[in-house]
């Protein structure tokens, strides 16, 4: 509605009503959050829970409204249809840029349970939004360097235990984990420094979704593959802020995930752990062969 306006002041206006919706949802977070340190009975999680969830797809609502107003982006989504919020998902998509989350949050939200990623320890710090993430019960994850590792050893495995324990919690409520498997934002830098075989993707990793699968069980049993193509380039986040973001393309997978995935171990199992990686490789390699036809097919356009 408002794309005729210069950049510059889209820039302006989007990051404003970005900041105010986050606050205005900030504010009861933060007065639930308080309650429930002061009450912080087990039999009120699963109701403390399903407020934080509400005000955060708010949120959401909130930043597909300003995105509506500031922006005239094409959408042309494909594969929601079958989706439910009672259901358990584990999602995985490319990454690319900050402005995956959003486009994530506007395909998905609602159709599904709100969307919970594993987050860098270090971000709990971040103003508002690490509170916010802690009362959702994002899971944080701490992870060591090598050389910590050799100076430390005993620490060894503790992410993995993290991850167990926060996938734990998500038994009781239908949640949705996504695991970008890249592990990090694609750059053509990073793409040549690791020897990608994939055209348009990082190497995957796959101990996380494995970890996942086998501490939630057959709970988990779908997972939802979503590729995300630009088909005018990469944008940052100041370009998406600014309305630039003229095309966004999203095909979403669901895929059932094989049985003996919630009972192998993938640490202690070689041969198991092969035939995992292979599997992630094949979808991997699926997921580069439909990004390239995507992008050939919007540039006829």
């Amino acid at each position: 509605m408002l794309n005729f306006l210069p950049s510059f002041v889209l820039l302006i206006l989007a990051s404003a009503l970005l900041v105010i919706g986050t606050l205005l949802c900030f504010i009861p977070m933060l007065f639930f959050i308080v309650l429930r340190l002061i009450l912080p009975f087990p039999a009120l999680r699963k109701y403390f829970a399903s407020v934080f969830m509400a005000i955060a797809e708010t949120w959401n609502t909130l930043n597909k409204g300003w995105m509506r107003l500031t922006q005239r982006t094409h959408w042309d989504i494909e594969g929601t249809e079958h989706l439910s919020k009672n259901a358990w998902y584990l999602a995985t998509s490319n990454h690319q840029s900050w402005v995956d989350i959003f486009v994530l949050e506007f395909v998905l939200n609602r159709k599904i349970p709100l969307l919970k990623f594993f987050i860098k320890q270090e971000l709990i710090r971040v103003p508002v939004m690490g509170l916010c993430w802690w009362a959702l019960d994002f899971p944080f994850m701490k992870r060591f360097s090598k050389e910590y590792l050799k100076k430390h050893p005993e620490m060894r495995g503790k992410d993995i235990e993290a991850t167990k324990k926060a996938c734990e919690r998500f038994k009781d409520t239908p949640t949705s984990i996504l695991n970008f498997l890249e592990g990090t934002r694609f750059t053509p830098e990073k793409h040549d420094r690791q020897g990608s075989p994939f055209k348009h993707l990082l190497k995957p990793k796959s101990g996380g979704i494995a970890f996942a699968m086998h501490s939630m069980g057959e709970q988990l049993n779908r997972l939802l593959n979503v590729t995300i193509v630009y088909p005018d380039g990469i944008p940052s986040f100041t370009d998406f802020l600014g309305g630039k973001v003229k095309r966004v393309i999203v095909r979403i997978e669901q895929i059932r995930i094989p049985e003996k995935f919630f009972v192998s171990d993938y640490m202690n199992d070689q041969v198991f752990r092969a035939e995992f990686n292979r599997w992630v490789y094949d979808l991997w390699r699926e997921k580069d062969v439909l990004i390239d036809k995507l992008l050939v097919n919007a540039n006829r356009i």
